[in-house]
């Protein structure tokens, strides 16, 4: 996840970097996926939900003991979601004790059922944030979502909390179906007041990966940071504030620090990558994790073909701090990168990018990232620096999972 608005204001009132300690584990951000069930039916949804019971997820005694074990390990953050998670029964039974463990609570919605005695009970557990899932204006949400009416429920949703002071943030996927909606929705966090913006990239995983023929061209994404730098700087600069982050593209880091090379001076664009190399990008299996529904525990929600192991058997934090080998590889600074990425100059402010989507397409997790939009001269790669790995975003069958881990 890259704090777009964070980063910004280092240009406008600079702080001294805060350097993270290696000499122990790294508590990860936890997303906690508590159902699969979901009364929507979203193309790129990672976890392919449905409006159904799925088998086999944790009781409620099993959650509640997971959950005293986040507390203990010492997690900064939790971020409830699903599915959808206000299908599950014991929703608030977690969120209530949550809010006492943990010190950063967030639900992650679609929004539709966030109305009437149900959002008061999300005021009255004080969730620090609430992300309700929108992408696009209208019916072309509703397509997108799978259900007419949906985008009236969901902006619903978006006024119920606000009208509650809950601090509410709009989450937008880009893709090529969408892309033209974003200069609406950004007006739209102005006029109804929301405080964040989250813009996602498409991820190949569950419908995601099967819909990836629906992924943003590079220009896409390149227009797409150009309006989101503007709205940020605007924000910075005495406009209405709006809190933006982009997620599962780590290159819009490397995007956002050729920005500030162009428009500033060196001890400016040096300072702001001195900060973006300490945040260091990419942090699936290191500052992030994910337990499914069935309470398996994964590098983050899109890895959803390795398992570290099961909440069900082994506490999270035993899991976490183990010898897991993916883990190891993960956390390795650098990243025993391939192609493009293991070329990249800016390798070590982006991370290496999203390995998901390289493993998707090419079996090999340390091949270059295809959602990479920056060309070779914007990440200082020479032709001749590299043997190029040739993937296609658009085209690429999928690889066999049977032999991805080998």
């Amino acid at each position: 996840m890259f704090r777009l608005t964070e980063y910004m204001q280092q240009i406008a009132n600079p702080t001294p970097v805060r350097v993270r300690r290696t000499d122990r584990p790294v508590k990860p951000v936890v997303i906690w996926n508590l159902t699969r069930r979901c009364n929507l039916k979203c193309r790129h949804c990672y976890t392919v939900s449905a409006d159904v019971d799925f088998p086999g997820e944790l009781t409620h005694q099993q959650a509640m003991e997971t959950l005293e074990d986040l507390g203990r390990f010492g997690i900064p953050a939790l971020i409830l979601s699903g599915g959808e998670p206000m299908d599950r029964r014991d929703l608030f039974d977690i969120a209530f004790r949550a809010r006492d463990l943990v010190h950063m609570l967030a639900l992650s919605t679609n929004g539709t059922k966030l109305h009437g005695e149900t959002a008061d009970r999300v005021a009255e557990v004080g969730f620090d944030y609430v992300g309700i899932s929108i992408d696009g204006i209208g019916a072309t949400n509703d397509w997108f979502r799978g259900v007419e009416g949906a985008y009236e429920d969901a902006l619903r949703g978006v006024r119920e909390c606000k009208s509650r002071g809950i601090k509410v943030g709009l989450r937008f996927t880009l893709t090529e179906g969408n892309h033209k909606h974003l200069p609406n929705l950004l007006k739209l966090c102005d006029d109804e007041g929301v405080d964040k913006f989250y813009l996602s990239h498409l991820v190949y995983a569950g419908r995601g990966d099967k819909n990836r023929g629906e992924d943003a061209e590079h220009q896409r994404s390149r227009w797409a940071m150009d309006l989101l730098l503007e709205r940020a700087w605007a924000g910075v600069n005495g406009g209405r504030r709006l809190d933006i982050v982009t997620g599962n593209n780590d290159a819009d880091a490397v995007y956002f620090l050729n920005w500030v090379r162009e428009k500033f001076d060196d001890a400016t664009a040096d300072h702001v990558r001195t900060h973006l190399v300490a945040w260091g990008g990419n942090s699936a299996g290191l500052g992030v994790a994910n337990i499914d529904t069935l309470g398996n525990v994964h590098p983050d929600t899109y890895w959803s073909d390795y398992t570290v192991g099961s909440v069900k058997t082994d506490p999270f934090s035993a899991l976490w701090t183990g010898d897991d080998p993916m883990l190891a590889q993960l956390r390795t600074r650098p990243r025993p990168l391939k192609g493009r990425c293991g070329a990249c100059a800016l390798k070590d402010v982006c991370g290496g990018n999203t390995r998901i989507r390289a493993l998707q397409l090419t079996g090999d997790p340390w091949a270059e990232d295809p959602a990479c939009y920056l060309s070779d001269s914007e990440i200082g790669v020479l032709d001749d620096a590299f043997d190029r790995l040739t993937v296609t975003p658009f085209r690429g069958k999928r690889h066999d999972p049977a032999h991805r881990f080998a």
